[in-house]
């Protein structure tokens, strides 16, 4: 009777691990989309996102210098370690220019549904792993959520003003296929260095990417002035998403939290219709529904 009673406890402990997870993703997709928001409604967001990062870098830079003082790194490392912050420079030059060319309910679903869809996409065409049923029509749902995200479906007549652009479908794409690419280099990476020592470096590889572009604007002092508070919070809750994410890899496997986290596509999509008043908010809910579903089907069942 007393083994029954604590197995049933143990059930109940790992239940409430299992919930508090989840509940730790899904927060962290939230604060995610929360510091997009305030990217792209700033004015200039090259200096928006160059200034984000640049706070997290000063903050873990005395951490960094320290575990760097002691790690033992071979020219393999090093070069592993210069491609993730090559790769984030890429990102950011990209990021930014996604933000000033589409609407956060268009471009964020597709930024971060990418990265999913590639993955077993590539896993299937170049390396003959299988892929089940769900995980077919977890990609049938995302490739139909872009689509429908593209204005493919709703494209109206030039007479009205409103012709059919691909440019912001495609940059959020190419966010997608560099963080695809920066998500593998720093798999690797993390055999060598710690967490936040990798964030260091993607985060001066992401200020570095922006520095040309902030320098020729000449406008830091006027966004610091303007958007000040939103820069300090965005470089808060940048940093907090991906240590909330971590917390949540320690109740539950990493298979079952991850695609939790791109709840955050809906959170974006409804900051976009309801805080930045953008258009064709039925479709683009339901887009990102559409995308968020075939994630949760490749992550879980794929």
């Amino acid at each position: 009777m007393s083994d029954q009673i604590c197995r049933t406890d143990d059930s109940s402990g790992d239940d409430s691990m299992i919930l508090l997870a989840f509940l730790l993703v899904v927060l962290s997709g939230l604060t995610h989309s929360i510091w997009s928001l305030f990217a792209k409604s700033s004015r200039n967001k090259s200096v928006f996102l160059w200034s984000i990062s640049m706070i997290a870098a000063i903050v873990l830079l005395p951490s960094f210098i320290q575990e760097l003082r002691t790690a033992s790194l071979d020219t393999g490392a090093w070069l592993l370690l210069l491609a993730s912050a090559v790769l984030q420079a890429v990102y950011g030059l990209l990021l930014s220019r996604t933000y000033q060319m589409g609407d956060l309910s268009q471009v964020y679903p597709i930024m971060r549904g990418t990265n999913t869809l590639l993955i077993p996409a590539f896993g299937v065409a170049f390396l003959g792993e299988p892929l089940s049923v769900p995980g077919w029509i977890g990609l049938l749902c995302m490739i139909l959520g872009f689509i429908m995200l593209s204005g493919l479906l709703t494209r109206k007549s030039a007479a009205h003003g409103e012709g059919f652009s691909p440019a912001p479908v495609l940059m959020a794409l190419g966010v997608g296929l560099c963080t695809t690419s920066y998500v593998l280099v720093d798999k690797i990476n993390l055999q060598h260095v710690s967490a936040l020592a990798l964030l260091e470096v993607t985060n001066i590889g992401f200020a570095a990417g922006l520095t040309p572009a902030v320098l020729s604007s000449r406008q830091l002092s006027s966004e610091w002035k303007l958007n000040g508070k939103r820069i300090v919070l965005g470089a808060v809750l940048n940093t907090g998403s991906y240590l909330l994410f971590l917390l949540a890899l320690a109740y539950a496997p990493v298979a079952h939290v991850s695609p939790v986290r791109e709840i955050g596509t809906v959170f974006a999509t409804l900051l976009g219709i309801f805080v930045l008043k953008e258009k064709q908010g039925t479709l683009r809910i339901l887009s990102s529904l559409v995308i968020t579903a075939g994630i949760m089907l490749i992550g879980f069942f794929g």
